[in-house]
């Protein structure tokens, strides 16, 4: 197989409401979604983009993120990243920075799912790459 294509695979507490989240707040459809001893093994999620994303019930092999989210943070670029965020909130996402213009041109906030998972939402970024390392050395540079 020359073609790689990556599919994060979402361990939660509770799959089927993992799944009614992502629909409603990333716009995401449940492609396919399979059980065993009424567990989710696998469900598949396919955003607006075309982009897929799995989802599983927690079980002795896979667990759940820690408290606080795991080493990994989800990117989702949009259109309107302040109404992705606030729908996240209205389903009980907790709020770890306002979506806001970043210095490095884009628009970008980040939440907690209530399942543990850490997102990003925001629009692409307006600079050259250039600019963008400019930005962050003046950031840095203030901090």
């Amino acid at each position: 197989m020359s073609q790689r294509r990556l599919r994060p695979k979402l361990v939660v507490d509770g799959a089927d409401a993992a799944i009614a989240f992502y629909e409603a707040v990333l716009g995401a459809r449940t492609v396919s979604r399979f059980t065993m001893g009424g567990a989710v093994v696998l469900a598949e999620l396919e955003l607006p983009s075309g982009d897929a994303l799995q989802v599983k019930d927690v079980d002795r092999h896979d667990p759940a993120p820690p408290e606080g989210g795991g080493g990994v943070v989800l990117d989702v670029e949009c259109d309107d990243p302040d109404a992705v965020a606030a729908l996240a909130l209205e389903r009980g996402a907790q709020l770890v920075f306002e979506v806001a213009d970043q210095p490095y041109g884009a628009r970008q906030g980040r939440f907690r799912d209530p399942f543990g998972h850490q997102w990003i939402v925001g629009t692409p970024s307006t600079m050259s790459d250039a600019g963008i390392q400019a930005a962050l050395d003046r950031w840095a540079a203030d901090a």
